[in-house]
């Protein structure tokens, strides 16, 4: 991997072939990326990011727009900064809003989504989703002191990660206790991003290629949201991620490189090479 370059957000660039931003959820960093990230190189330039407020990029800071437009215009200057021309673009859950922001906004080639945020009910849902967030921050607060000693475990790390994946324990302690204090650490831009929350009700031209995953064990984006988004996008490639959880990248590598290498394919490929729900 190369170093990380001191720039308006923190971030890494590997590998060699067509640019793939890599765009991780809210209270996450780019280390979600990490298991898949080795195998995605051999085919594409990836460039993993930590948005504002998140991992090792500045603060969020509100500047009067709506959420959604301050990070648009966030993205649109990293990719100018990056001299990105329409990359291929990939995010889970806030990354992926922010993945189908982009290509409804026509600044990306396609958009591959994990769990893509904004195809909640109605607000009762997202008070759901809300205390989801205010469980996990206040969780990762209370346990920070003692979390070099408690994570030592597969079942501990198992266990503190289980809201977000089926197969926590496969992360080692420093990467979880690295997440911990992460999500400590964006809680102010959580907030933020949140408040402004509200759902995706937008059209994506059909000449970009889309793809939606979801896992069927997600648990902060309840597995129903992706029956929701079909319906939204129906031009899109609808993909279900079996025995998966809301951060799919450590529960079933195979099959996340496979969606991810697949959706940002130009042209895209006949047929898949996975579950197609």
């Amino acid at each position: 991997m190369r170093g990380i370059e001191v720039t308006m957000l923190a971030h890494e660039r590997i590998g060699s072939g067509e640019p793939l931003v890599l765009v991780h959820g809210i209270g996450h960093r780019r280390q979600a990326w990490y298991p898949v990230v080795d195998r995605l190189a051999e085919h594409r330039e990836v460039i993993l990011l930590d948005l504002p407020g998140h991992g090792e990029s500045p603060a969020l800071v509100p500047d009067g727009r709506p959420i959604k437009d301050q990070l648009r215009g966030i993205l649109e200057d990293f990719f100018a900064e990056q001299d990105l021309d329409r990359p291929h673009i990939a995010g889970n859950s806030l990354g992926g809003r922010i993945a189908l922001e982009a290509a409804a906004d026509d600044l990306v080639s396609s958009a591959t989504t994990l769990a893509p945020a904004g195809f909640w009910r109605g607000n009762l849902d997202f008070l759901y989703i809300r205390a989801v967030f205010v469980a996990l921050t206040g969780a990762a607060t209370l346990l920070e002191p003692i979390a070099p000693t408690l994570l030592r475990t597969a079942p501990a790390r198992a266990a503190a990660m289980g809201l977000l994946m089926t197969h926590g324990g496969r992360l080692d302690a420093e990467r979880v206790l690295g997440d911990v204090h992460g999500l400590v650490a964006a809680k102010p831009a959580l907030k933020t991003i949140i408040d402004g929350g509200e759902p995706f009700d937008r059209s994506i031209d059909p000449s970009i290629p889309v793809t939606v995953a979801w896992g069927t064990r997600d648990l902060v984006l309840l597995p129903y949201q992706a029956e929701r988004a079909r319906k939204a996008l129906p031009h899109a490639t609808h993909v279900s991620l079996p025995k998966c959880g809301h951060v799919p990248m450590v529960d079933d590598v195979d099959l996340v490189v496979d969606v991810l290498l697949e959706g940002s394919s130009h042209p895209r490929l006949g047929q898949a090479r996975y579950d197609v729900a």
